[in-house]
């Protein structure tokens, strides 16, 4: 007997609800809300607040902070997607006369462009944009703060400029083309620039003493595409949804998956904590696992979206205050509550439909010079490389091209071809990987190993 996919067992949803209300009562919190998704459908809901009578739902919206980036570089990709754009091209190409165009649109997505986090004072979150009208407003005078693609250095005005590049190129406002792209297609009708009741007022909570002071709530003009959306869990479980699986109206799963690889140098601390920065996605090992999303904080509001794509669990948590609970902790810890309580039930094991008999022939074992691999055939018509003494270069995947190529999806081997080179007798001589030679036995005499073979063979010590 199986658990149905969509419903929780009691222990995980009260291990849920005692975390977030742990989290809400030591982080002061006046209200936290949260969500779990799984198999693409929410499967619990969870809300605790100060204010007796008025808890929060996934109707609630919360401002989200910067999980609007992740909503900017989705349309950024839609319009690689449709060939208005390449990710190497400069921003001048598109968006000319920035002062800031040397850098990429891949640099500006993984916040490798060079360029200062904030835009000029006064404190953009704080004030009205329309104190910042212009490009030129929120870039100042001296837009960068390091070497263009030398380091990852977070941006808001780097978001700024790709909001703007989607407008130039689709002749319509950001949030516009937000809408009838993203929006829309994914039934996201409770995101929106502005709030829409019922949405949750901004707190700043006291650090020394129980009480509360209201946050302005600004709209944050040009700035917007880094920061201003307002959304709900209901939404966001969803979009967190389409991030994992992809939807063909939107953005193809493959993209998502280009969204989703680290595509920042990290620092060292970046590095020991097992963090790193995709195109418009936060990356992260925590726990064992690989999570994915984004984190937001404007002043009066937390929050943060956080997806394991191996357990298809997602995490969605909105906080109404400046500082407190680390929502970020949080959607991390309930991921983990999930999998861990009830792990993913994997898919019956099926044999392939067909198979090319001169691939059969290829898999088994091999020889990179001494180093020992096993050669796999997967579904699709795809090919694992992986080494059999826990050392080398490791888990190697390759999808097929046709006409006996392979290219290299991960790891060392990414974007090398491997192919199978035979002799004139139709037989394989050996794999041809990047120029690495594997042959069926440790230096086999009788393949082509570049700088040949010893003719007197394998030797002991006389």
């Amino acid at each position: 007997m199986t658990t149905p996919q969509e419903e929780l067992l009691p222990a995980t949803r009260r291990a849920l609800l005692h975390r977030i209300a742990v989290a809400q009562a030591e982080g002061r919190a006046p209200s936290m809300v949260a969500a779990v998704v799984r198999g693409g459908r929410t499967v619990w809901t969870g809300a605790r607040t100060s204010v007796e009578g008025h808890a929060p739902d996934e109707n609630t919206q919360y401002r989200v902070g910067s999980i609007t980036k992740t909503f900017t570089a989705v349309l950024v990709l839609r319009l690689r997607d449709e060939g208005v754009l390449d990710l190497g091209d400069p921003l001048e190409k598109h968006l000319p006369g920035t002062g800031a165009g040397e850098a990429t649109i891949a640099e500006l997505l993984a916040h490798t462009g060079g360029l200062a986090a904030e835009s000029p004072a006064p404190w953009w979150e704080r004030t009205p944009g329309s104190l910042r009208p212009e490009l030129a407003d929120v870039l100042g005078e001296q837009p960068h703060r390091h070497p263009v693609g030398r380091r990852f250095h977070y941006s808001n005005t780097g978001y700024t400029l790709l909001g703007a590049l989607v407008e130039e190129l689709r002749g319509a406002p950001w949030e516009e083309v937000l809408r009838r792209e993203v929006l829309e297609p994914l039934s996201l009708h409770r995101t929106s620039g502005d709030p829409q009741a019922p949405h949750a007022g901004g707190w700043a909570v006291h650090p020394w003493a129980d009480v509360m002071l209201p946050e302005p709530i600004e709209h944050l003009g040009r700035m917007a595409p880094a920061g201003q959306l307002w959304s709900t869990t209901g939404d966001l479980s969803r979009f967190a949804a389409f991030l994992a699986g992809g939807d063909d109206r939107v953005l193809s799963a493959k993209s998502l998956l280009e969204m989703r690889t680290p595509a920042a140098p990290a620092e060292a601390a970046d590095v020991a904590a097992g963090v790193a920065y995709g195109l418009g996605m936060q990356l992260q090992q925590r726990d064992g696992r690989f999570l994915v999303g984004h984190n937001g904080s404007v002043p009066g509001f937390l929050a943060s979206l956080t997806i394991s794509v191996e357990d298809d669990v997602a995490a969605v948590v909105l906080v109404n205050c400046t500082s407190g609970p680390v929502a970020s902790n949080v959607a991390a810890d309930l991921v983990h509550i999930v999998a861990e309580a009830e792990p993913r039930i994997p898919e019956p094991w099926r044999p392939l439909p067909e198979v090319d008999r001169s691939v059969l022939e290829l898999v088994g074992q091999w020889y990179w010079g001494t180093q020992a691999f096993a050669l796999r055939l997967v579904a699709g018509g795809g090919l694992s490389l992986d080494s059999l003494s826990g050392n080398g270069r490791l888990g190697a995947r390759f999808r097929a091209n046709g006409g006996g190529m392979w290219t290299g999806l991960d790891g060392y081997f990414a974007g090398e071809s491997l192919r199978a080179v035979r002799r004139p007798d139709g037989s394989v001589d050996h794999l041809d990987l990047g120029s690495f030679v594997f042959t069926r036995q440790p230096y086999d005499e009788g393949a082509s190993v570049p700088g040949g073979v010893d003719p007197e063979g394998w030797r002991g010590i006389s």
